[in-house]
């Protein structure tokens, strides 16, 4: 509202309406700048300055503050200029002003020093946050919707300057659309014993508690998703998403922080972007790209100059950004589902495939991204690659079960599209790719080698030749997946059927994809709608989210037409020639590979059973208390729910794979028949 424009919804205040409020202990330096609802009464204001344009509404309710105490809404010891009040607010010894803000319906502000906006302010939009690289070059001007995908275009595509200009261009419109000399505390919100507020956007049913300093920035809290900002909390130039938790003496300096995101226990961060659903205790995050999920819980983890999605960092997780020449101008990634192990360490430039475990320290420069599922491992100062040995893992299957469980996102309006598909043709095509090159790589060397080179890192021969084996069952089971989900609902007479409900509805999902910070889709769609943006086919950054949606939301689509190229290649025969013979043998492999796949898994969790596991159990018993006390702490085995659900996947799978089997055959009777 505009504090100078006449509003018939407020009058002047009477006489005695001022006289009763200087009684109080008010004053004002020109009372006929201050305007009141029309059923204004004085009553609950005392002791308060009013400076400038001001607008007051009713104040008739109570609040309870902590500890039970009622409280009667209105202001008390306060100075506020050029201000518009809500009903039913609360504001409660302000030791020094509160200036130019609109303070909603229902808001409680207690014990507070300054609320201030000072010029104009877009509130943290259109900050550059220098993102993945500190020597600059990919900063990223952040805004209130910004996604995690925006966001990789806009760092990553540097090689398309066109592109990357419209989308700074429309971030700058927005900014300068929600430039602003008045700030807003959005309705329900409570910001309590807090020192400075400066340059802040506050949106609806926002706690901040105890925070330091806050300065240039955007809380955009919701009815559906509340923001929460704690104890000892300094932020400035930042913007916060809905239903983000940031409290205990934490420090954010040009940050985004994304929706469902937790930065607590005196963590650090600058020049940082964290999307969905991140976690960051302790440890320090500087010039970092942390993709949805990423997590570190340790106070000596450092995260710096590097992208992340998916990850668990270990304690004493390090990198280092600069080899001492031309300073911190190196940068590294690591792709969706990255775990570092304790006092792991990385010297970048590296890339590291996606869903690999990082364990000692690596000075080499390691680039495993054709490698998925793999460990990188250190000994004696050489980097040891042991290829798709977490395909093996209980703890990989049980990484992608209880990501989609902790989505702790509950906007309606979710910013960031997110995958958790472990086999995709993201991964799948490394897959590919990553046999291809360990079948080489043996040949080459000879299969009686001890061990094999590939770029700086090692390869002893049985985990070559376990990668190659572990890589096959994995391709299989996803191309099986495939085609059971296109097959196992459909009525088939013959193999002209067959050929018909395998055809692809969309020419695009060939070739290379790529995963967007959480959006998995082929490179080809997505290089459509970036060519859109450079020809300025869209105008807005709400139509560009837009068309990411739909990116993501024909993922299957897109899937199916990969998988079609993809069997002609790995099987070696075009769908459009498929029978029902060429179902029933990829059926038997997808069979053989997922139960093989599931055994895997059985025996390693089995491992976490095993007596080495027991120790610590039944301290001071004998007699079996080691085995009952294990017991009654982790449970049997056999009811442990990760290895039920192994044990009924095996089940439902060995079911399907024989009912699609079962179909096949009568197709092949009647063809045989006719």
């Amino acid at each position: 509202m505009n504090l100078n424009n006449p509003n018939p919804n407020y009058r002047n205040l009477q006489d005695e309406e001022i006289g009763q409020l200087v009684y109080q202990g008010c004053s004002s330096t020109d009372w006929s700048l201050v305007k009141v609802s029309q059923d204004f009464i004085p009553d609950n204001i005392e002791n308060c300055k009013f400076t400038g344009h001001i607008l007051l509404n009713s104040f008739t309710g109570t609040v309870n503050l902590v500890g039970g105490i009622a409280f009667n809404t209105g202001i008390y010891n306060a100075w506020l200029h050029n201000c518009e009040v809500g009903k039913n607010v609360l504001i409660h010894n302000v030791r020094s002003y509160i200036a130019n803000y609109k303070i909603e319906d229902d808001v409680v502000i207690h014990n507070v020093t300054t609320i201030a906006i000072d010029g104009e302010s877009t509130f943290g939009n259109g900050v550059l946050v220098e993102a993945i690289n500190e020597g600059g070059g990919r900063e990223i001007p952040i805004y209130d919707y910004l996604s995690a995908h925006v966001a990789y275009i806009m760092s990553l595509y540097r090689h398309k300057p066109k592109l990357v200009s419209t989308l700074k261009n429309m971030v700058s419109n927005y900014a300068d659309v929600v430039k602003s000399n008045q700030g807003v505390v959005g309705t329900g919100s409570k910001i309590l014993n807090c020192n400075t507020v400066l340059n802040v956007k506050i949106g609806p049913n926002t706690t901040i508690d105890g925070a330091k300093k806050l300065k240039n920035g955007s809380v955009n809290s919701n009815f559906e998703a509340a923001v929460k900002i704690g104890e000892g909390v300094i932020m400035e130039d930042f913007i916060i998403s809905s239903g983000t938790k940031i409290t205990d003496s934490t420090l954010v300096s040009k940050c985004f922080i994304g929706q469902g995101c937790v930065l607590d226990k005196h963590y650090s961060a600058e020049n940082s972007l964290f999307f969905a659903n991140c976690q960051g205790f302790h440890g320090e995050a500087c010039s970092i790209f942390a993709g949805p999920y990423t997590v570190t819980h340790h106070k000596s983890t450092l995260l710096i100059a590097g992208m992340f999605s998916f990850l668990n960092a270990g304690s004493g997780s390090n990198q280092s950004n600069h080899m001492y020449k031309l300073g911190p101008i190196h940068q590294g990634i690591m792709e969706r589902g990255g775990k570092t192990t304790s006092d792991s360490y990385l010297l970048w430039p590296s890339r590291i495939g996606a869903f690999t475990l990082v364990m000692g320290r690596h000075y080499k420069h390691c680039d495993t991204t054709d490698f998925p599922f793999s460990y990188l491992i250190e000994s004696q100062d050489e980097s040891i690659l042991v290829p798709a040995i977490n395909l093996k893992s209980i703890g990989t299957i049980r990484d992608t079960q209880k990501w989609p469980r902790r989505d702790i996102r509950t906007d309606s309006n979710l910013l960031d599209f997110i995958n958790f598909n472990l086999l995709s043709p993201y991964t799948v095509h490394k897959m590919i790719n990553g046999r291809k090159k360990l079948l080489a790589i043996q040949e080459s060397s000879g299969v009686d080698a001890r061990s094999y080179s590939y770029d700086k890192m090692k390869i002893e021969s049985r985990a070559l030749s376990r990668g190659i084996e572990l890589y096959e069952m994995a391709i299989w089971k996803f191309l099986g997946n495939s085609i059971i989900t296109r097959l196992q609902n459909g009525k088939f007479k013959t193999d002209t059927d067959i050929q018909k409900a395998l055809l692809p509805d969309t020419p695009l999902g060939k070739g290379h994809w790529v995963d967007l910070s959480g959006l998995i889709c082929p490179y080809e769609a997505l290089e459509n709608l970036l060519k859109s943006i450079e020809k300025e086919e869209y105008t807005s950054l709400e139509e560009v989210n837009s068309a990411l949606a739909i990116l993501h939301k024909n993922y299957y689509n897109y899937e199916w037409t990969w998988a079609v190229d993809a069997i002609k290649d790995f099987y070696g025969k075009d769908i459009k020639d498929f029978t029902s013979k060429d179902v029933i043998k990829i059926v038997n492999n997808w069979k053989k590979s997922v139960l093989g796949i599931d055994r895997f898994l059985y025996q390693d969790a089995k491992k976490e059973f095993s007596m080495s596991k027991m120790i610590g159990f039944g301290v001071d018993g004998t007699n079996g208390a080691r085995e009952e006390d294990f017991a009654q702490v982790r449970g049997e085995f056999e009811s442990n729910t990760t290895v039920v659900a192994i044990c009924e996947h095996m089940d439902k799978k060995e079911k399907l794979g024989n009912k699609i089997i079962e179909m096949m055959k009568l197709v092949q009777q009647a063809v045989e028949v006719s």
